[in-house]
């Protein structure tokens, strides 16, 4: 029978009794199976995670490079492992890598969150931030200056660095608080 219509007799459940056979193009089942193995894995999404690494000595041009890349790689989707290192006898201040990452935390907190909240390993200080999708995927902020800014140094002039005359930011401190089991 499966002869006269050119298809194939297949066994289906070789356990039952009697055994259950389904006449099919098995080629056009294997090919379908293929297909749809196919596209479950294109929708599976593969997170990658992208590191950047800074020093507690970094420059304001250097800090300003650095975020603009973990802006760029959390506005396409990865999360960003941020890493802080600690040479000689800078580790005795930690305090100075948990700034800059308050910094980096401050300045992607509108399209990011902190995933892992900053921990001290050895020599280094990490924190892993992911791409927030509540707060709108790809948007970026508006670099406008106020019109102040023109008397403080210009347009874009950058924040400045030493802890003089700026408040220190606090939204990891803040979401800590929160979260009281990563502390």
């Amino acid at each position: 029978m499966a002869r006269e219509l050119d298809l194939d007799l297949v066994e289906v459940a070789d356990k039952a009794n009697p055994p259950v056979c389904r006449i099919m193009d098995y080629g056009k089942y294997k090919y379908e199976a293929a297909q749809r193995a196919k596209e479950s894995r294109k929708k599976a999404s593969n997170v990658v995670v992208k590191e950047m690494k800074y020093r507690p000595k970094i420059g304001v041009g250097d800090f300003d490079t650095k975020t603009r890349k973990v802006e760029k790689f959390l506005q396409e989707g990865h999360k960003v492992k941020v890493t802080i290192m600690f040479r000689g006898r800078e580790v005795s201040h930690p305090e100075l890598g948990r700034r800059i990452l308050d910094d980096i935390a401050e300045r992607v907190v509108d399209y990011a969150k902190v995933e892992v909240y900053p921990r001290l390993d050895g020599r280094n200080m990490t924190m892993v931030l992911g791409p927030d999708g509540k707060k709108g995927k790809g948007r970026k902020k508006s670099n406008q200056a106020s019109p102040d800014a023109s008397s403080s140094g210009g347009e874009g002039a950058p924040p400045a660095r030493s802890g003089e005359g700026r408040p220190e930011p606090a939204p990891v401190a803040a979401a800590e608080a929160a979260n009281p089991e990563t502390a």
